[in-house]
């Protein structure tokens, strides 16, 4: 058997049966031998991001490893920056790219490059393929590191004159090992010991919770000791959307903005995550001299990476939470009694209750319909999203790129477990649309709808075509501000924090000239749509679009600060 077919069954060998990609000349050999191996089913996007990404939703939907082809150094060049989000994510990608072969590599050729090189920053594992008598074994291997929390993507470079030659190896599935690994007796009284003496315990949570099946856990753990809960910059569901001791993200962006956070609690317990992954992180101490701090995680140069850490354990976050909560169960029972009044009080003034989306993104539209014309008045998203959380399904997955329309996804659309809604990570824009046909691929049978803003979905429009070409029934919803709007919150505090008033937003952060029509760019790519602008059109685009038997496209035309009439005044822009 020639290493190209021999790939893809030992692909086969570890569930590994859909491979998203885009072709090039050095990848024919094993793109053809796809005609032999019909188990493999090739999903065919047009630009390597997009495979990434796709890829993206489908492991993220599943929680298990997804499969990418891409082309040489061109290919690798374009999945980079999708390859650093699913880093940032642990999505395990078993990336495979092509390249002529080893015997040209003296000649510098067309696309000669130091593709294993171009992939180290964005990877876990960056190899070539050097021999024949390797190919199975450095297959296995990518498969096994991309899938051994803590996840993340993998590349591997197949040479064609390697895939070209004979196999001799033995197909068999990669083997993943396990860290379920318990703390001793000793170390787990000291963690109950450090949660007893709180007053006002958090926990931090990132994606090794979800990756590594904790979520019911740390509930558990929460509840029983009244904690509040903060997502560290998640992606996942690493505790339940709607729970009232949620009370929200630190924030991926202002170091400000969580220190409150950090420096009011005398306990922290990071689980999964690493503290802290923000933009502008604060560069001072974040706790309290007095606080105790631990930290879980199965990634070692998480913990301790940039703060204090008391108590430490290299683990998946669950198995150290399975020994912790009985040793908790036995403290005294005043204890227990402080600790519910103080869960009480938490859920009393949950953030899931107490704020003001309903008001900020207009649930009850302030207008008469036929006022709404998305030129002098814009509907904003709330009406919208609450409409669709009543006509959606229970079994819905949501893949949430909306941004700053975020807060009433959340509200309305809430995950309680992982793989139910998927948030954009590591700076990556246009990973709404992608992420969904990837999410759909994975559960056929279920509802999934993919959010995204007009600035981020034109970074990967092009997945619809992907969509149609397979008959992705994925839904999408364009959140058409005319803007980037995130940036223009962002430019906000930079002038807030240096005391600067009266600026225009950069004309930079302006989409409203030319205004696009995504509903007739869905068209052109074979995807049906419709667009919204008025509250009295929601119910019947929602059902037309939950109706149709394939993709569908909305583009919800919402309110935005945008100044059309300076775009061409200003010399050069």
């Amino acid at each position: 058997m020639k290493g190209h077919e021999a790939i893809l069954r030992q692909f086969l060998a570890n569930g590994l049966d859909h491979m998203f990609g885009n072709p090039g000349t050095v990848e024919q050999g094993f793109l053809d031998a796809l005609a032999d191996v019909p188990e493999m089913k090739y999903i065919l996007t047009l630009q390597e991001s997009i495979a990434v990404l796709c890829a993206d939703g489908y492991a993220r939907a599943r929680l298990k490893p997804a499969l990418v082809q891409i082309h040489s150094s061109p290919g690798l060049g374009n999945a980079i920056g999708n390859l650093y989000q699913a880093m940032r994510g642990q999505a395990p990608l078993v990336v495979i790219g092509g390249d002529a072969g080893i015997k040209y590599q003296a000649m510098d050729a067309q696309m000669a490059a130091d593709l294993v090189a171009m992939a180290e920053p964005v990877t876990k594992w960056s190899a070539m393929v050097q021999h024949p008598s390797s190919l199975l074994r450095m297959v296995r291997r990518a498969i096994k590191i991309a899938s051994t929390p803590p996840c993340g993507p993998v590349y591997l470079c197949l040479p064609e004159d390697i895939l070209d030659a004979e196999v001799t190896e033995e197909i068999f599935a990669a083997h993943v090992p396990s860290l379920a690994t318990k703390p001793r007796d000793h170390d787990l009284e000291k963690l109950a010991s450090a949660i007893e003496q709180a007053n006002n315990p958090i926990i931090l949570v990132g994606d090794g919770v979800a990756w590594t099946g904790g979520v019911d856990r740390v509930v558990e753990l929460a509840e029983t000791m009244g904690a509040k809960v903060y997502s560290a910059d998640g992606g996942e569901i690493n505790f339940p959307d709607d729970h009232l001791l949620n009370y929200g993200s630190t924030g991926h962006m202002f170091g400000d903005a969580s220190l409150p956070i950090m420096k009011g609690c005398d306990l922290c317990i990071t689980l999964g995550a690493y503290l802290l992954p923000e933009v502008f992180p604060h560069l001072g101490d974040i706790f309290d001299a007095k606080a105790t701090v631990i930290h879980v995680d199965t990634d070692v140069n998480n913990i301790a990476k940039n703060h204090r850490v008391d108590i430490s354990y290299v683990a998946e976050p669950h198995t150290v939470i399975e020994g912790l909560i009985p040793l908790v169960k036995q403290l005294p029972q005043n204890w227990h009694n402080a600790a519910q009044e103080r869960r009480k009080k938490l859920e009393s003034e949950s953030p899931v209750i107490n704020n003001d989306v309903d008001n900020n993104y207009e649930v009850v539209p302030q207008h008469a319909s036929e006022k709404y014309d998305g030129k002098k008045l814009s509907m904003r998203s709330g009406y919208f999203i609450k409409t669709l959380s009543e006509m959606l399904p229970e079994n819905r997955i949501i893949f949430d790129e909306a941004l700053t329309n975020s807060p009433p996804v959340n509200k309305y659309l809430p995950g309680r477990e992982p793989g139910e809604r998927m948030l954009t990570r590591g700076g990556s824009l246009g990973t709404g649309f992608p992420g969904a046909i990837g999410a759909k691929i994975a559960h056929p049978d279920r509802c999934v709808v993919g959010f995204s803003g007009d600035g981020g979905s034109m970074y990967t429009i092009q997945c619809l075509w992907t969509a149609a070409r397979h008959n992705v029934a994925a839904k999408f919803i364009v959140c058409q501000n005319r803007s980037y709007r995130l940036l223009q919150a962002n430019i906000s505090k930079f002038w807030q924090e240096r005391g600067i008033e009266g600026r225009d937003f950069p004309i930079a952060f302006d989409l409203s000239k030319p205004e696009i029509c995504f509903n007739e760019i869905a068209n052109s790519f074979g995807v049906a749509g419709e667009q919204v602008v008025r509250p009295d059109q929601v119910k019947d685009a929602i059902s037309r679009m939950l109706a149709h038997d394939g993709p569908y496209l909305i583009n919800l035309v919402l309110d935005g600060q945008v100044r059309p009439d300076l775009i061409g005044v200003h010399c050069g822009q």
